[in-house]
């Protein structure tokens, strides 16, 4: 019969203890030199998507929801938050301090005041995409409407378009009308409005006679006839310029969504909302 000494008892004792204690921590969950390294790489992941805040004319907000995941799902580490009205009151967010990364005009007046402040880094700016000024009625109206000048017609008692001062659609509706010596004729039946989306929905709603859209906002809707484009001679054309805000902290991400709506897969997008893009 082996007996054993003291000392190598209690060396073997001090081995199993070691190794039942490594099991039980291995049962509990304690992570692995690989597990670590794994979460903290994914901690790591989770801490660097960055959220943008993108303020855009309201024109563009079917374009932009369906542009959006498109992106996201090829920059998996950004995030869009939309933020979309008159791009008058947009410039004016931007200007008082609200927190955008990339502004989308519906008009240079307002991409140009920015610039001229320094809020926006010039060298970003692009005219990304054109449209087209429209007049619109009901889907059930009737009657004969072939020029501007049929609009003093007692067939149109309300006609509406956006704010002139603020929104750029109404800009440049009354820079046509002016051109064609309509403005004082037909001012008693305007009906302002604070973004052309709210234009399309007193036309389609029958609350007025008629409305000021774009090209774009007019194909997307089922419930109103485009009764003429307007001449684009008569107005400045209509560009929609894109920007990266100055005081964004992330113009690095803003310039990569800037550089998406530039790509094939997006300017289709565009396309088939009714948008043409400068050549």
């Amino acid at each position: 019969m082996r007996h054993f000494s003291d000392s190598r008892f209690r060396g073997s004792t001090l081995v199993f203890i070691l190794m039942v204690v490594i099991g039980l921590l291995t049962s509990c969950g304690v992570p692995s030199d690989k597990a670590a390294t794994q979460q903290a790489a994914s901690d790591s992941e989770t801490a660097a998507t960055v959220t943008l805040t993108i303020s855009a004319a309201a024109s563009l907000k079917e374009s932009l929801e369906e542009i959006a995941p498109l992106f996201e799902k090829e920059q998996q580490n950004i995030r869009l938050t939309m933020n979309f009205g008159a791009s008058g009151s947009l410039q004016k967010q931007i200007e008082q301090g609200a927190p955008v990364d990339l502004f989308l005009s519906a008009g240079q007046k307002q991409m140009t005041a920015l610039m001229d402040k320094g809020l926006i880094k010039p060298e970003s700016k692009t005219d990304l995409l054109r449209n087209r000024l429209v007049l619109v009625r009901p889907a059930d109206a009737t009657g004969e409407l072939s020029s501007l000048a049929d609009l003093k017609k007692t067939d149109f008692g309300t006609i509406a378009l956006g704010e002139p001062e603020v929104v750029p659609a109404g800009a440049y509706t009354k820079e046509a009308l002016e051109h064609t010596g309509l403005w004082e004729a037909l001012s008693s039946k305007m009906i302002f409005a604070k973004d052309v989306t709210q234009v399309l929905t007193y036309v389609e709603s029958g609350n007025v006679d008629a409305g000021f859209v774009y090209e774009s906002d007019a194909k997307g809707s089922s419930n109103i006839q485009t009764g003429l484009v307007v001449d684009e001679e008569s107005h400045a054309p209509i560009l929609y310029p894109a920007g990266v805000v100055s005081a964004s902290e992330h113009q690095e991400e803003a310039g990569r969504f800037l550089q998406f709506l530039q790509s094939r897969e997006a300017r289709q997008v565009f396309v088939d909302h009714g948008f043409t893009v400068p050549e």
